[in-house]
């Protein structure tokens, strides 16, 4: 993947793709506001050196990805892609996927942001 003529802006977008893809899975349909914040306490706990990553915002960005679009809206954009890449960091290799799926994630992710024009 190329970033086309617009630069980070599609790129940015793929990233917020790729996030939104790899909450859903692995929270699924039933998650509870309960369930991501236990996730958000679990995952800090166990990165305490990232404590400049607000949990709260976390907590609403992973909320946001899973239907609650308005809890991202106060958010910054660059503690929203720090979040995003610290998420992705910690969900991709615990999804195990195989080279395979790992293509297939990729595929979806840049047929959902195409609108984005990556090229």
């Amino acid at each position: 993947m190329q970033l086309g003529r617009d630069g980070w802006t599609g790129g940015l977008q793929f990233i917020g793709t790729v996030f939104a893809l790899a909450v859903d899975e692995h929270f699924g349909p039933n998650a509870t506001p309960a369930d991501v914040a236990a996730f958000v306490s679990m995952t800090q706990a166990s990165h305490q050196e990232l404590d400049c990553l607000p949990a709260l915002e976390m907590e609403h960005l992973i909320r946001a990805a899973l239907g609650e679009p308005e809890l991202a809206d106060p958010i910054a954009a660059v503690n929203m892609l720090g979040i995003e890449i610290f998420v992705l960091g910690y969900l991709l290799p615990r999804a195990h996927l195989t080279s395979a799926e790992l293509d297939e994630f990729v595929a979806e992710a840049e047929q959902l942001a195409d609108p984005w024009q990556l090229s």
